[in-house]
């Protein structure tokens, strides 16, 4: 069973940077994409960004791009979310999810693919990031 474990959310003010971590555990192949979504009050859950463990390709949505950068430390099974420039529209409670991706998903679809599915195999307890003007 693929679990995950959160950390990093808070307060920060706008054009500041925060670090959120997902710490995994469990997986049964190599076949992942790793990401973050996000849902704010009243709005609905929003893709972040993912990442793939085939070969650390990258995924970001366009209200995110050129801001934030995921990454991930195979030897601490770790995945990062970096914000940068973070904007009063960042704030929401952030959730790591994980899915194993089919081979059939093309590398170049993995990031639509992930953004759009429900059936996650794993889905962190969620962290909040509240930016202030």
């Amino acid at each position: 069973e693929v679990q995950l474990v959160e950390s990093g959310g808070g307060l920060v003010q706008a054009g500041g940077s925060l670090r959120l971590s997902c710490a995994a555990s469990g997986f049964t192949s190599d076949d992942y994409a790793i990401g973050w979504f996000r849902q704010a009050p009243g709005k609905e859950r929003e893709g972040v960004s993912c990442i793939s463990t085939r070969d650390d390709n990258t995924y970001y949505a366009d209200s995110v791009k050129g801001r934030f950068t995921i990454s991930r430390d195979n030897a601490k099974n770790t995945v990062y979310l970096q914000m940068n420039s973070l904007k009063r529209e960042d704030t929401a409670v952030y959730y790591c999810a994980a899915l194993r991706l089919p081979s059939f998903v093309h590398t170049s679809f993995v990031g639509i693919y992930f953004f759009g599915r429900t059936d996650f195999d794993s889905w962190g307890q969620g962290t909040q990031v509240t930016v202030s003007s």
